[in-house]
C-alpha cells in the first residue's frame, strides 16, 4: 500500500512546480522580458538577474512537475523566493495584500519548498543519476 505521503509529496511538488511556471510565464508573456529586466534594474540590481530569475523559474518549476532532483533543486529555488522576498515585498509589511505585496506568500512559499526538500519528490518522480526511469513509490 503507498504511503499517504508519497501523494502528498506529489501533489506539493506539482503546485510548486506550476507556480513557478506561471510566474515566469507571467515575466515572460505579461511583463515581457524587457519589462522585468528594467523592472529588477528599478529596484537597483542589475537586468541580468531577471533572465536569471525565469530560467530558474521555468527550469526549477520542470524539474520539481518532472521530481528530478527534488531534494536538491526545492531548496535552490528559496534563493528567488528570498530575493522577491528581500528586494521587493519587506518593505510593503507582511500581509500580501498590501500595496506592493507583502512578505506572507514568498515566505509561506519558501516554507513550502522546504517542507517538500524533507519529504522527498513522491510518487511519479523521474529519479537520476544513472538510468532514467520512473519512480512510483
Amino acid at each position: 500500500m503507498t504511503d499517504p505521503r508519497d501523494w502528498g509529496a506529489l501533489l506539493l511538488r506539482l503546485t510548486l512546480g506550476g507556480l513557478f511556471l506561471a510566474h515566469a510565464g507571467l515575466k515572460l508573456f505579461v511583463f515581457t522580458p524587457a519589462g522585468t529586466a528594467a523592472y529588477f534594474a528599478s529596484l537597483g540590481l542589475p537586468p541580468a538577474f531577471a533572465y536569471l530569475t525565469m530560467t530558474a523559474e521555468i527550469c526549477g518549476g520542470l524539474a520539481l512537475i518532472a521530481g528530478v532532483y527534488t531534494r536538491l533543486v526545492a531548496p535552490a529555488m528559496t534563493s528567488v523566493l528570498l530575493g522577491a522576498i528581500v528586494f521587493v515585498h519587506a518593505a510593503n509589511g507582511f500581509w500580501f495584500t498590501a500595496k506592493g505585496g507583502g512578505w506572507e506568500y514568498p515566505a509561506f512559499w519558501v516554507v513550502a519548498l522546504l517542507v517538500q526538500a524533507l519529504l522527498g519528490p513522491g510518487l511519479y518522480a523521474l529519479r537520476l543519476p544513472g538510468r532514467l526511469r520512473l519512480a512510483t513509490a
